[in-house]
């Protein structure tokens, strides 16, 4: 992708966005979840105490994917050891070690609700050494026992660089290892204070070394440039990553970060269209698209 290419881009995404942040734009109105499948799906998670991202991140998207009966479930907890400026999940200082058993119940509730795709992510728990990972690598176990043939993608935390704590995750061996950079270098002490975007980084390049399936995603809509996801895409086809998303970023309360733009549909299949051209093997990018929507296209 010429550099000429990617100034015409940026001149058209500058003329696509809408100048400010106020009330949201038709195309990111969704209804709000109702049928009988969501119901199904919300009793199942609440029956065996298991906690989800759809839920705790306030995605856009639940009423839709809940429907379908699919959940991305959250693991080790409902409290996060990080204060990100973009996330909804509570911060603080977990009061519980691991929980043995949370394997075990996001397996039944997988097998229940007939799920051949399964996503599991996590909150950080930055006070533990091990950051968690033996949980992940425990339940993507308990799942293959429990439902033959499932795949697993993985959406992890970056466990502070501690590398033997990744080892629990690679060696468990998911179909598909999903880390966020979640927005460009330049706006990480706003976005993402307690991590570092090189970390991350090699996080993925790590992971792909070792054979996995890698995959990130950004948010937009935060005041970055064109210029400056381009320079991410770069950076992701340097290390080799197979799946990228992007989407819109939405404030999910008064005391997160302000949306800066909303940003226009023809921009995020501009966006799509560079990301592949430039080598990625496949961009999801869409307003609505979150780290986990159609996860199961991503094999």
């Amino acid at each position: 992708m010429s550099c000429a290419t990617q100034a015409s881009a940026a001149q058209t995404f500058s003329s696509k966005n809408s100048a400010v942040a106020g009330r949201r734009p038709e195309w990111l109105r969704v209804k709000l979840p109702s049928g009988p499948k969501f119901k199904e799906v919300s009793d199942t998670i609440r029956t065996h105490s298991l906690n989800t991202v759809c839920a705790e991140a306030r995605c856009p998207n639940m009423g839709e994917c809940w429907g379908a009966g699919t959940a991305t479930f959250m693991i080790l907890g409902d409290v996060c050891t990080r204060s990100c400026g973009f996330c909804a999940i509570k911060t603080g200082r977990p009061v519980q070690g691991l929980d043995w058993d949370e394997p075990n119940r996001v397996a039944n509730a997988a097998k229940l609700m007939g799920l051949k795709h399964v996503v599991i992510t996590s909150v950080n728990r930055d006070e533990r050494k091990d950051g968690g990972a033996p949980i992940f690598a425990e339940t993507i176990k308990r799942l293959r026992e429990e439902i033959p043939g499932v795949t697993v993608e993985v959406l992890i935390p970056d466990f502070r660089g501690v590398w033997d704590a990744l080892e629990y995750v690679i060696e468990a061996r998911p179909e598909v290892l999903n880390h966020n950079l979640e927005t460009v270098p330049r706006l990480y002490k706003q976005v993402r204070p307690q991590a570092r975007y090189d970390r991350s980084l090699e996080l993925l390049k790590i992971c792909h070394d070792r054979g996995l399936r890698t995959k990130t995603g950004i948010m937009v809509g935060l005041g970055e440039t064109p210029a400056e996801v381009f320079e991410v895409m770069d950076d992701l086809v340097d290390a080799e990553l197979n799946v990228m998303t992007i989407g819109q970023y939405m404030q999910p309360t008064k005391m997160h970060l302000d949306v800066q733009e909303w940003v226009h549909p023809d921009v995020f299949a501009t966006y799509k269209e560079i990301g592949e051209a430039k080598g990625i093997e496949h961009v999801e990018s869409g307003p609505l698209v979150r780290s986990s929507y159609h996860a199961e296209r991503h094999l």
